[in-house]
């Protein structure tokens, strides 16, 4: 267990007491701050464990199989967080989920096939993309600018998911054509 399996798991174990700080401050008041720490913190393991993994070659099968499963459980917590809070809406909700069954179940398709299939910039760009709707969401800001900013980064990050998605299959389509 090394520090970068290490993060991950932290980062699994801080959406307990992220959902319960949002969930139970119903987005609000010193709860919401507090979920948003949490969320940031968590959000930055994310990134610190990939960089300190690849800089000392700490890569392990466990990071490879908890590191994305850590990421989506985060991202998939604080979205249907936000529905149930009504800051986002449901279909948008169902698009990122369903992407990140799909891209798994592709990943696994592939890996029983011998193949690896890398992040992307897409991929990246994506998660990012939903971070910063998640930050923005939990926020919750009042002021119309930061509402507006808010819907854009929404629907972008909505865009990026679905053409992250296309990216995937259309780079790997060898591991759809091994399953004849």
């Amino acid at each position: 267990m090394n520090l970068p399996n290490k993060l991950t798991v932290l980062r699994m174990i801080l959406i307990v007491p992220f959902v319960v700080f949002l969930l139970l401050g119903r987005g609000e008041g010193w709860m919401k701050w507090a979920a948003l720490a949490v969320f940031c913190i968590a959000s930055l393991t994310d990134m610190l464990d990939g960089k300190i993994a690849r800089k000392y070659n700490l890569i392990t099968d466990f990071g490879k199989f908890m590191d994305p499963l850590a990421d989506k459980l985060l991202v998939c917590s604080a979205l249907i967080c936000l529905v149930d809070l009504g800051r986002l809406p449901t279909w948008i909700c169902i698009i990122i989920i369903a992407r990140e069954f799909v891209i798994s179940g592709f990943r696994l398709v592939a890996s029983d096939n011998g193949i690896v299939i890398a992040a992307s910039w897409w991929g990246k760009t994506k998660t990012v993309s939903q971070m910063a709707m998640v930050i923005l969401m939990i926020c919750n800001f009042d002021i119309p600018w930061v509402q507006m900013l808010t819907t854009v980064v929404m629907y972008a990050a909505c865009a990026l998911t679905v053409i992250s998605l296309v990216d995937y299959i259309a780079k790997n389509k060898k591991v759809l054509a091994s399953q004849k």
